[in-house]
């Protein structure tokens, strides 16, 4: 068992491989949460268990590993279909403007949505949800951008919303509305940030559809200046900030940061001086692997340069039916192993702990320890490090999720 549990969260430079191994384990569970964790000798003395014996159910794990359920911090699961002509043209050769211009792109997405129903986004949402749980995720922080009206991106929200009230794990809701410009607002990017800042936010906030706002700050998306009304807007509402910044161009994040984002996502293209900024604050820097896999990038996100100077990292799937869609946290974190050279022990940490911390769930959610939430994911292998070691491959056995058992027949079986 990997109980993820230490005083230091987020974890940084070293710590971030102190993943608590623990031989011959066990986890004692009651009303959703972990009682104890540690030796099976130790909890089997345990005063709660010795005296409600009789009212426990046992799962039997025995030649499996366990960790903390995984946590997909990074998402946008509302879409109607597949970009297949963005894969195509991609494969071929053809840039961002000639997808855009073949019919593909975000606003191909964009289109989808908005002729979707709420009814319909809900059900590929849950689809999705179901899809990572398969894999072990049981937290999924999940994104609207693809409505970019304010009727669609309340729509992607509510069917976020609907979908959640249907799965047995958390999800965490978030407004994109300042994804791309939509076509509408062609040339008139100010205008429409305007819109997202006074009239999007607003309801949002109200309706209480979204625990965090997000905004794309790069190239081809909104510029710094913009990014920054963005999260202003969302503070003045109470909301938390969060933002895509550094894929594709530097960007200055000292400003940024003064708008406290919970994460900083991708971070492809960080300056040096960036990197020791990040490293005195408690903001998250969220790596997106999957992303540069499947545009076919040579390069990737410098995690070793971010770990090493100790900057807080964590890993997410980015699943999206552009540019990243996979539903699997194993699969990320054996990209983070084999192309951003991070250690087994690095991307399990970043994938649970950290990831709970880019989330602000660092209370609840992300190791196995008293009071904490009981979420749990059984693997089929025997050495943790499998878990990134067999990529592409499912090896989850089943979930343990607020205490009860999904994915596992009556007393344990598989």
């Amino acid at each position: 068992m990997l109980t993820l549990r230490g005083e230091a969260a987020p974890r940084r430079g070293r710590d971030l491989r102190e993943i608590g191994l623990v031989e011959d384990a066990a986890v004692l569970c009651g009303g959703g949460k972990v009682l104890a964790a540690g030796p099976q000798r130790e909890l089997l003395r345990d005063p709660w268990l010795r005296t409600n014996r009789k009212k426990v159910k046992e799962l039997d794990c025995r030649q499996r590993v366990v960790v903390p359920g995984l946590i997909d911090c990074h998402t946008h699961p509302v879409f109607a279909e597949p970009r297949l002509v963005d894969f195509e043209k991609r494969i071929g050769g053809a840039g961002y403007e000639e997808i855009a211009g073949a019919g593909g792109g975000i606003r191909s997405s964009v289109a989808g949505v908005r002729r979707s129903s709420r009814g319909e986004l809900s059900k590929k949402v849950l689809a999705a949800l179901n899809a990572m749980l398969k894999q072990g995720t049981s937290v999924v922080e999940a994104k609207s951008g693809y409505g970019l009206t304010l009727e669609d991106e309340v729509k992607s929200l509510e069917a976020i919303r609907d979908a959640a009230q249907q799965w047995p794990g958390e999800v965490v809701p978030t407004l994109l509305a300042a994804h791309v410009v939509p076509q509408e607002y062609e040339g008139k990017p100010d205008e429409y940030v305007l819109k997202v800042c006074d009239e999007m936010i607003p309801l949002i906030a109200k309706k209480k559809l979204a625990k965090y706002v997000d905004v794309f700050c790069d190239r081809g998306a909104f510029t710094q200046e913009q990014s920054e009304k963005v999260l202003a807007a969302a503070r003045k509402h109470g909301l938390g900030t969060r933002a895509h910044i550094c894929q594709f161009t530097p960007a200055k994040l000292g400003p940024i940061l003064e708008h406290e984002p919970a994460s900083l996502d991708h971070m492809d293209c960080v300056q040096s001086e960036d990197v020791a900024l990040l490293a005195r604050g408690e903001t998250v820097a969220v790596l997106l692997p999957g992303a540069n896999y499947f545009l076919g990038h040579k390069e990737f996100p410098g995690a070793r340069r971010l770990i090493d100077a100790g900057v807080p990292v964590a890993l997410a799937t980015d699943y999206n039916p552009g540019t990243s869609p996979t539903p699997s946290m194993p699969f990320v974190m054996s990209l983070a192993c084999t192309h951003l050279k991070m250690t087994p022990a690095e991307a399990i940490a970043a994938g649970t702990i950290n990831a709970a911390c880019a989330l602000g769930m660092q209370d609840r959610k992300g190791s196995l320890e008293a009071g904490k939430d009981a979420d749990m994911a059984i693997f089929d292998v025997k050495d943790y490090r499998e878990i990134a070691y067999w990529f592409a491959w499912d090896r989850c056995d089943g979930m343990v999720v607020a205490g009860r058992a999904v994915g596992l027949g009556p007393g344990g079986e598989r």
